[in-house]
């Protein structure tokens, strides 16, 4: 099984954080932080953690939120502040905390203190506060933001205005009217790093959840014109729209919103598979049009939440020009190995292929109960193969 990220805020990182405040600032108290910081860790859960060293952090720090943030800028040049591996950067996630809570008084220290964390981690939550309470002057030094040198302090331009952002303050303004948010992706609908144009493609799809045709219009005025980068960004904000059926997206892949298909020799094996282990699933999907089709193919897993309740989830197949007459064979497989965003449960499976938004029952499959299993990659890992 997976281990939790929340592991990762342990003593240990709190001793990491002391040293490298403490070799910035000799007269950081780092043992009492330490103890502070470290007291009943280990119960709370991922973002309460972060919360927790954050506050451990204001009591140790001067009182002077700006003469703090200089003492954490000057940390990040520190040996104990560099760690390796994929996770190391979430060391400063508690920094990023204690400016979005001690700084919304403070509005050009907070500014220089996310520009500055952001390229070291990512200060999309930390803005948040600052949009809301501060939008215009926030909006305002984003729009600057968007020409920075830096693609991380770009990205933040984007990620951090997502209306929607996962596991993040929803932006309810921005919900209702996404015109300040449009224009900034307006500024970034061309950069140069595929890193921003991603952050954009996923902005533009949080955006489509409430105001699909508006973004749908937006597509089409940028493909006007479009390089690739671009072109690219307008297919992936387009994904949400593509999965649900939207007219005006699927016209984007030459696709109609009513597919002239019947599934053939559906087959999910086995019927009973154990957590930890995977199903397989196959069908040949059969064209009954007179004229060449294009399907935008995906599939959905309904996997049973804690409480039996259905837990549907969408994975991206494949584009499929499909013959007059023409058949396409689909293959894929559902792990049920534990990830640390996607816990599985016993009880039924269902599998249908979504095409043009349209769905198609596929088969099902129960998962049993069997002894945790180490490893695991993405829960749904489709292949394929033409016939």
């Amino acid at each position: 099984m997976a281990e939790p990220l929340k592991i990762f805020f342990d003593e240990r990182l709190v001793r990491r954080i002391a040293a490298s405040i403490q070799a910035a600032w000799p007269d950081f108290p780092a043992r009492t932080f330490i103890a502070e910081a470290s007291a009943g860790l280990d119960d709370k859960e991922l973002k309460a953690r972060g919360r927790h060293i954050a506050a451990a952090l204001g009591r140790a720090l001067p009182a002077d939120f700006e003469r703090a943030v200089d003492i954490l800028l000057r940390s990040l040049e520190t040996p104990a502040s560099r760690g390796e591996g994929a996770m190391s950067s979430f060391f400063y996630l508690p920094h990023l905390t204690f400016v979005a809570e001690r700084g919304l008084d403070h509005f050009e220290a907070s500014m220089r203190a996310q520009h500055a964390l952001t390229q070291v981690f990512t200060a999309e939550f930390s803005i948040r506060p600052f949009l809301l309470r501060d939008p215009a002057r926030t909006l305002a030094r984003l729009r600057t933001w968007a020409t920075d040198p830096s693609a991380h302090v770009r990205r933040l331009v984007s990620e951090g205005t997502r209306p929607r952002l996962p596991w993040a303050e929803r932006l309810p303004a921005f919900i209702e009217d996404p015109t300040p948010v449009l224009e900034l992706l307006e500024l970034l609908k061309d950069d140069p790093e595929a890193y921003v144009r991603n952050s954009v493609a996923n902005n533009l799809n949080d955006i489509a959840k409430d105001h699909p045709d508006r973004v749908v219009a937006l597509c089409h005025r940028w493909m006007e014109g479009a390089g690739q980068g671009r072109k690219w960004i307008v297919q992936h904000a387009l994904r949400w729209l593509v999965k649900r059926g939207h007219p005006g997206a699927l016209a984007f892949f030459g696709a109609s919103a009513a597919p002239e298909v019947v599934l053939e020799r559906a087959s999910v094996t086995p019927r009973k598979v154990p957590l930890g282990e995977e199903a397989l699933y196959s069908c040949e999907l059969v064209s009954r049009a007179g004229a060449p089709q294009t399907l935008v193919v995906d599939a959905v897993i309904h996997y049973p939440g804690a409480t039996g309740k259905p837990r549907p989830k969408v994975f991206k197949l494949r584009k499929i020009e499909l013959s007059p007459s023409g058949r396409e064979r689909i293959e894929g497989r559902v792990k049920l190995v534990d990830l640390t965003t996607r816990r599985h449960y016993p009880g039924e499976h269902r599998i249908e292929l979504r095409i043009n938004g349209v769905d198609f029952s596929l088969g099902q499959f129960v998962a049993i109960a069997s002894k945790p299993v180490q490893g695991g990659n993405q829960a749904a890992s489709p292949r394929r193969s033409r016939t």
